[in-house]
């Protein structure tokens, strides 16, 4: 395999730490995540005990201050274990990155402590039941009444929106601007009218808190409005690029995660008398999903450097994004088939592997989307 160049000695040490912590408080659980559909919120307090919440939080905040690097390995380690990666990642950065860049003090001071210490988990309320990738048609609406908005409207699909305890909240706030009336909103679990409907029930990622939310006439104070009126819709184009790099991230992580289970498996099922991994067919299989990993490896690293240097484009995290989880869908869909009937059972982690897979293609903008934006700048628009 190619040499990965991104990390120092300290990044090598972190994700050490990462994997001795999954081992000791996340694998022993997963299974019982699973069947209740929940994480619960010890998991929480536990990462940030153990400095894995907020990593490039700035350290006047409780945050270590840390690169993106560090982002990137979480997600590595544990975005394959039942989407707790991915939950972590909406919270450090996402959530606290929207206050962080663009929060009063005042904000920043009071909410991004609890954050790092997995007091207050946060959430991103965007998709609506109307309006999904097109941030510009949301409904939810928020008016201003002297030193506070009222905030009303309902959100689906919100990743960590169970156990929130603040919500960056996407709302219009003038309706005759279009995109340019969108604003953001920090609530939090306290005000009044601010409701959570039940836990979505997924086909995959199961364990990983997903809900409805709900604003009735929510008193949010003027000092709540995240960056400035009207320029929401912009300061969530400028972050677009880091987040569906991290789902591209997720992706190849989960897709070699997934190789692993499987050569670990045909190399100890027999068929016929013979080992399965002696089959020709599984060798062939089993190299072009390597060599396939191993492309997607390379993008998405050189992508991580480019984002590092503040030079990744929205086209070029498009690509990372759609490709990287049409591969991982690709890659789990042949690894159960080399388990057999056994990797349609559930308590096979290669299992768990493809029924997670699929929402990759959806969330952070489907794959379509995507692909919509990167023929834009090959031909332009459709007219």
């Amino acid at each position: 395999m190619i040499p990965r160049t991104l990390f120092s000695e300290e990044h090598v040490l972190f994700r050490d730490a990462v994997r001795k912590f999954a081992d000791k408080d996340v694998r022993p659980d997963l299974q019982e995540w699973e069947e209740r559909e929940d994480t619960g919120t010890d998991i929480w307090k536990k990462c940030g005990e153990a400095g894995f919440l907020c990593a490039t939080v700035d350290d006047a905040y409780g945050g270590a201050g840390a690169d993106k690097l560090y982002s990137m390995i979480l997600l590595e380690e544990l975005g394959p274990l039942g989407g707790l990666g991915l939950s972590l990642a909406m919270h450090s950065d996402i959530v606290a990155r929207y206050i962080q860049s663009y929060g009063s003090e005042y904000l920043k001071t009071k909410y991004l402590p609890k954050m790092v210490s997995g007091e207050m988990i946060g959430a991103l309320a965007m998709s609506e039941p109307s309006a999904g990738s097109d941030v510009k048609t949301v409904k939810t609406r928020a008016e201003r009444k002297g030193d506070h908005w009222v905030l009303n409207g309902s959100k689906i699909f919100i990743s960590n929106g169970y156990h929130s305890g603040l919500v960056v909240v996407v709302a219009q706030t003038d309706k005759s601007l279009g995109a340019k009336g969108i604003s953001l909103f920090v609530v939090d679990r306290d005000m009044p009218g601010f409701e959570k409907g039940k836990k979505l029930k997924k086909v995959g990622l199961r364990a990983q808190d997903t809900a409805e939310l709900f604003f009735n006439d929510v008193i949010v104070p003027a000092e709540n409005l995240l960056g400035e009126e009207n320029k929401g819709f912009i300061h969530c184009m400028q972050d677009l690029p880091w987040e569906r790099l991290q789902i591209a991230i997720m992706a190849v992580a989960c897709a070699e995660y997934a190789l692993e289970l499987t050569k670990s498996y045909v190399t100890d099922r027999k068929l016929f008398g013979q080992r399965v991994s002696d089959f020709q067919n599984t060798r062939f299989r089993l190299a072009e999903l390597a060599s396939e990993i191993q492309i997607g490896r390379v993008f998405v690293d050189r992508c991580m450097e480019l984002e590092l240097k503040g030079k990744l484009s929205s086209n070029e995290a498009s690509m990372a994004k759609y490709w990287c989880t049409d591969l991982q869908g690709r890659v789990v869909d042949e690894c159960v088939q080399l388990h057999g009937g056994y990797g349609f059972m559930h308590e096979y982690e290669i299992s768990r592997a493809w029924t997670d897979a699929r929402a990759q293609r959806i969330y952070g903008g489907t794959n379509e989307v995507m692909k919509e934006m990167i023929a834009n700048s090959i031909l332009g628009k459709a007219k």
